[in-house]
């Protein structure tokens, strides 16, 4: 997958913009930037999860939530949201932020994760359209079920999801969609 034209936003440790990079040198050079990760929950309290396609440059393969990615630099991370939710799942829904947290993880192709991922929720109750060079599998599932899974296969998801996963319960359990 050819990231050469994507660019990230450079962040310091407070979140402040202090320039640009290629979205693939910031992950070769493991440089602190912004990030946003979508949880979407249907009527029946399910996770739309997604698993990210095989040809993408880390972590294919695994699963995790609805979408995920960066906003582009002088880009509204809400605007972001919306065209990344459109490119990779084919919907749109609306979102609320519920919490941003700072995280790092280095991957076995020597690419390493290092954001401020803003973390938002929604209610979607749609059938996706998947971008295939995006995801290769989705589905609904409860939070149960994919604690379970997490449990038990901890390999199959992504780092950030496993990070996520029981704060995003906890808020999703206080607020009504």
């Amino acid at each position: 997958m050819d990231t050469s034209q994507e660019y990230v936003i450079l962040v310091d440790d407070m979140d402040r913009e202090i320039g640009t990079c290629e979205k693939l040198e910031a992950h070769q050079k493991a440089l602190l930037h912004r990030a946003f990760s979508v949880f979407l929950f249907n009527e029946r309290g399910e996770l739309l999860i997604q698993q990210r396609a095989a040809e993408k440059y880390h972590t294919p393969g695994l699963w995790t939530n609805t979408c995920c990615s960066h906003p582009a630099p002088h880009e509204p991370i809400e605007v972001g949201i919306q065209r990344k939710l459109f490119q990779e799942m084919g919907i749109n829904a609306p979102v609320s932020k519920i919490f941003k947290f700072t995280y790092k993880a280095a991957f076995d192709n020597g690419l390493t994760e290092h954001e401020v991922d803003h973390v938002y929720i929604g209610e979607y109750n749609g059938i996706p359209n998947p971008n295939p060079e995006e995801v290769q599998a989705w589905k609904y599932s409860s939070l149960q079920e994919i604690k379970r899974e997490v449990k038990a296969d901890g390999n199959g998801f992504t780092p950030w999801f496993k990070l996520l996963i029981d704060r995003v319960e906890e808020h999703f359990k206080t607020i009504s969609l």
